[in-house]
């Protein structure tokens, strides 16, 4: 009998005779083994299809990117090759900045935004390649007091033993020395009788009405000088103007400087000219100047550098016999306090309010000459230059004594007691604030 199951592939049974005969577990296990097989090899086939169809989609879109990358290169090199070849200059939609035009006036801008280390490198390679800087918009008023003694030390030797002045200034007032040396002594008379500090100070004494006028109609041309209306009698009178021309010629005489002396004048142009000068010049016939003691083309190179030239007077001031500054200012406390830091040279202070006086009582004629000498140089006893204590006004570093007029801890040791040229303080306050 025919066993119709297994023609038909049935495992599980054959019906053979009617009979069903059960299949041993062994025949079993391996139909179950053979079905894994099969559905392995089918997942393994799918799974390798789908890594192809991933590796062709990579490999076409490699293509395709490399294809769009050389073609925006190719253009890229297309458009400057055109641009390099072309003679026409491309036009723009907005228009090009002028071109700048201007002279180069010496100058480097530096910025030093920020801290220690910032200032140091935007500075310092500027000092390194130029070897000058120079600083707008600082403050003159550096601390004067309770500094540690090695700093204020350090402070000297900076101020009056390291720092030089460029070499063609110092050769020339090295010359300017030279020449006035070899006829003797000299005295430095600070004169600042030029027509901005006459303007400026407001003082006419000794001047016609036409100057007065010349002198307040510039006053009013710089906005930024505080003071238009000034009374000059009473300024004067309290010891706030510069002495004139004649005022110190009797000043000089009456403290028994010597006639024959060399008097070199520190100063710009004297205003009047020789109109004001003559007193001065008949009292001191040895009246010089450096135009006076140069030839014009040792002076050519400085003529328009008016800092240039009062560097000049400076050296020769430091190195005068005597020197003798007729107003408060900047230029003339430096000058004291190098000259005490070289030996406590001979410098008068002039006590212009004690000057004043006496001129007046003398030309009135209520004092004798033998008299006015002898007020004048008692008033002068104690302003030769000789060691004082410096003025201390805490709080107020405009109204004291600057350091360097007066670098006592680098001075030697003295107990005299203090002298403070205290008719100066309103004047040169008022330098500091809008000195022309």
């Amino acid at each position: 009998m025919a066993c119709n199951n297994l023609s038909e592939g049935n495992f599980e049974g054959a019906e053979c005779g009617g009979e069903v005969k059960e299949k041993p577990w062994s025949y079993n296990k391996m139909k179950l083994m053979y079905n894994i097989r099969v559905i392995k090899a089918d997942k393994l086939k799918s799974l390798i299809l789908s890594k192809i169809r991933v590796a062709r989609f990579k490999l076409w879109l490699t293509r395709a990117m490399s294809m769009l990358l050389l073609w925006a290169i190719v253009m890229q090199l297309k458009s400057l090759g055109e641009i390099a070849v072309s003679p026409k200059t491309p036009k723009f939609s907005f228009p090009l900045p002028p071109e700048r035009v201007y002279e180069n006036n010496g100058y480097l801008m530096v910025s030093s935004n920020g801290g220690l280390n910032q200032m140091r490198s935007g500075i310092l390679p500027r000092i390194q390649t130029h070897e000058i800087v120079h600083f707008q918009k600082t403050d003159a008023r550096l601390a004067n007091n309770n500094i540690p003694d090695e700093v204020q030390r350090l402070r000297c030797r900076v101020n009056y033993e390291a720092l030089r002045f460029a070499p063609p200034i110092q050769a020339l007032a090295e010359k300017i020395v030279r020449i006035l040396r070899e006829k003797g002594d000299f005295l430095v008379l600070h004169l600042r009788y030029e027509m901005d500090m006459i303007a400026f100070s407001g003082c006419n004494e000794g001047c016609n009405e036409e100057e007065i006028d010349e002198l307040t109609k510039m006053r009013y041309a710089y906005p930024w000088w505080k003071e238009k209306v000034i009374d000059s009698v009473k300024k004067r009178l309290a010891g706030l103007c510069p002495l004139t021309p004649e005022e110190t010629a009797l000043t000089l005489k009456a403290l028994g400087i010597d006639r024959n002396i060399q008097v070199y004048i520190a100063a710009g142009d004297i205003y009047g000219g020789e109109r004001r000068l003559a007193t001065l010049r008949e009292a001191y016939p040895n009246l010089v100047k450096k135009e006076t003691l140069l030839p014009p083309s040792d002076l050519d190179p400085f003529r328009n550098h008016s800092n240039q030239m009062a560097a000049l007077d400076y050296y020769v001031a430091v190195e005068s016999d005597i020197f003798v500054p007729t107003n408060g200012g900047n230029m003339a406390k430096v000058v004291e306090g190098h000259r005490r830091y070289l030996g406590f040279k001979k410098t008068i202070l002039l006590d212009r309010k004690a000057i004043v006086d006496l001129v007046d009582l003398y030309r009135a004629g209520s004092i004798s000459w033998e008299e006015f000498s002898s007020e004048m140089k008692e008033a002068h006893a104690d302003r030769m230059g000789n060691p004082i204590k410096r003025l201390v006004i805490p709080g107020k570093p405009k109204e004291e004594d600057y350091f360097y007029t007066n670098p006592e801890e680098c001075l030697k040791k003295f107990d005299e007691p203090q002298v403070s040229n205290d008719d100066d303080q309103q004047q040169e306050q008022q330098e500091d604030d809008a000195k022309p």
